[in-house]
Formats: structure tokens, C-alpha cells, sequence
């Protein structure tokens, strides 16, 4: 029911994953009046797949611009919060939910709770770079860190890196205003001291804004607060490209006929640089999987979500995460 579309994407998103996973079952949670009204609009597929989906119907819905804190103490029977029961109660694998950030972070947490040694959960998602993608966390659950929790989301992201993405050793970095030893705050130089102890992490120190798209390391780790701005930045940038593009293209005739020519390299650039292929952030930390997709994101975005959530339903990554907790960091902070 969330995002700015709600079931007129996440419906037909849906039913196509159906059609790509032979073995996916669906639990679609929401209004079930508008949800039959979506399935009536595709009942083709609707129809192939119905013995693999069904409703669960939500009589609340948590808007867009909802308190965190009213959507976990007034809204128990929305459709974000029935979703993430589900997953606590082992009857589904996975939530994938467009709506309301905040909520979904606060409600999950509370009804999911951390893993062992685990103190906040991080949101984190993977860029597009130069040498190929990069985990990037937190990018907005937590404004205000402590060196422990960035050392928390290092071996998160190290673990959603090499079991979802398939990077072997994912070189981990720290996002900071230099790369230089002395730069940083506290807690960054702290959390700094804290890898450099790890053995099983990859840590390979400090990078800038810049390092992220010139793929200076797999994942790179900040606060939320830095990770949002520079994620809200880069859109900017990416949109802001875009448009003087077309602003060139638009200028007279030859630029237009030399954009006619260059079909091809103008739709490979729109293909890599799209933000749908990288829709889907994780919220790493809790003990269960919950996806979140952008708010603005189309039918093609939301499958990317899907996918994500698949992926580490396949890789049990919040088991993995509280195995690599276990075993990298509670010495560390002991010491």
C-alpha cells in the first residue's frame, strides 16, 4: 500500500516475480479491495498464478508522512505492520514494503528486534561504480553514530557484499573527509583503530565522497546522516546530467542529428546510470529480512526490490551477519 503508487505497481511487480520464480509464493498485504482490484486488472497472470499468491487484508495503511512513532503505537493493523508479523511468525521469508521509511525501520526493529551483538540496524544498498557496484550503509536509519556501531555495519555490509553479491574478500572502507589518519571525528578514527584489529575484514581505510562511484572499496561505511546526504546528492547529480544532456540535445539540429547517431552510447549511459537496476535497500541487522524500495519506484524498480529480498532469503544473511558478529567483533570490544 505504500510509496507513491501503491498497489497499481507493487500488484503487477509482484505478479511478474511470480512468473520469474517457479518457486516464489506471494503474501500480498494491504486493502484487499483495492489488492482485487489490481489482480481483476491483470487476471491473466493473476489467474496462472493463484495458487501462489494470496491476501492478507490490512484495514490500516501507513502514509508517507506518518510519525514513525504513531505508525508503531496506533496503526497494529496496517499493512507494513501485519507484513513484518509475518515475518516474525516464520510465515514468510521476507518483507518488501515502498511506504514510509521511518516507520518501516521503527516498527521492524521493534517487532523483529537485533540480532545478538547487534545494537542498531543499518540501512544499506548497493551503487553503481566504476569497477562495478559498492555496499554502501547506513543511509539514514542512524544520524548519529558511535565508532561500535560503525564497526557493527562494516561486518554487516562485508557480509551482505560477499554473500549476496558474490564479491570474494569485499575491501571495507570508512567514508571521511580525507583519507589521511588524522582526519575524521571520533568516532570514525576509533572505528578506524577498531578494523584495523579485525582479521576477517577486509579494512582497507578511509575513502572520500568520490571513492564511492570511482570503486575505491565493496563497502563503504558511514553514518546516517553523511550517508543520506551523499546518497540524495548523487541522484541529484545523475538527474541534474540528465538534463543538461537534453538541454544540449534540444540546442539546434546538429546536436540533435549527433544524438541520433549516438542512440546506442546515450542508451547504454541512461542504463547505467538508471536508479531503478539499484532499487532495494536492505535493513541490515534485525532478525529477519525486510526490503525497502524506493517510494517513487515503478513496476520495473519494485522487481529489483523483490529480487534483493530473494537473494538473501537464499543466503541467509541475518544468520550469517550474527555468525560474523559472534566471531569478529566481541573480542574486539572486549579488549
Amino acid at each position: 500500500m505504500g510509496g507513491d503508487f501503491g498497489p497499481e505497481v507493487t500488484i503487477p511487480a509482484a505478479l511478474d516475480r511470480l512468473r520469474y520464480y517457479p518457486d516464489l509464493h506471494m503474501v500480498l498485504v494491504g486493502d484487499q479491495h483495492a489488492i482485487e482490484t489490481q489482480l481483476k486488472q491483470h487476471h491473466h497472470e493473476a489467474n496462472r498464478f493463484k495458487d501462489r499468491w494470496t491476501i492478507l487484508h490490512a484495514p490500516e495503511t501507513v502514509t508517507m508522512d506518518e510519525q514513525p512513532a504513531t505508525a508503531l503505537r496506533k496503526k497494529r493493523n496496517s499493512s507494513m505492520r501485519l507484513a513484518i508479523d509475518l515475518v516474525k511468525d516464520n510465515a514468510v521469508h521476507a518483507c518488501v514494503s515502498a511506504g514510509n521509511t521511518g516507520a518501516l525501520m521503527a516498527i521492524a526493529r521493534f517487532v523483529l528486534k537485533t540480532l545478538p551483538g547487534i545494537d542498531r540496524p543499518a540501512i544499506a544498498s548497493s551503487l553503481p561504480t566504476r569497477t562495478g557496484q559498492c555496499i554502501v550503509l547506513d543511509l539514514g536509519a542512524n544520524l548519529d553514530c558511535q565508532a561500535e556501531h560503525l564497526l557493527q555495519f562494516a561486518v554487516m555490509g562485508s557480509v551482505l557484499a560477499e554473500a549476496v553479491y558474490g564479491i570474494n574478500k569485499p575491501t571495507v572502507a570508512l567514508l571521511n573527509v580525507g583519507v589521511e589518519q588524522i582526519k575524521g571525528n571520533e568516532p570514525v578514527k576509533k572505528a578506524a583503530e577498531y578494523l584495523k584489529k579485525i582479521e576477517g575484514i577486509n579494512y582497507t581505510g578511509f575513502v572520500e565522497g568520490d571513492g564511492i562511484y570511482l570503486g575505491h572499496a565493496d563497502v563503504i561505511v558511514c553514518d546516517g546522516f553523511v550517508g543520506n546526504v551523499a546518497l540524495k546528492t548523487s541522484e541529484g547529480v545523475a538527474k541534474f546530467i540528465i538534463y543538461l544532456i537534453k538541454k544540449q540535445i534540444k540546442k539546434n539540429w546538429i546536436n540533435q542529428l549527433t544524438a541520433f547517431m549516438a542512440q546506442p552510447m546515450l542508451r547504454a549511459l541512461a542504463h547505467d546510470m538508471d536508479p531503478k537496476r539499484y532499487n532495494g535497500a536492505s535493513l541490515l541487522g534485525l532478525r529477519g529480512i525486510v526490503v525497502k524500495s524506493h517510494g517513487g519506484a515503478d513496476e520495473l524498480a519494485l522487481r529489483y526490490a523483490i529480487d534483493e529480498s530473494i537473494r538473501e532469503v537464499q543466503h541467509n544473511v541475518p544468520q550469517m551477519i550474527a555468525k560474523q558478529v559472534a566471531t569478529l567483533i566481541e573480542e574486539i570490544l572486549i579488549e
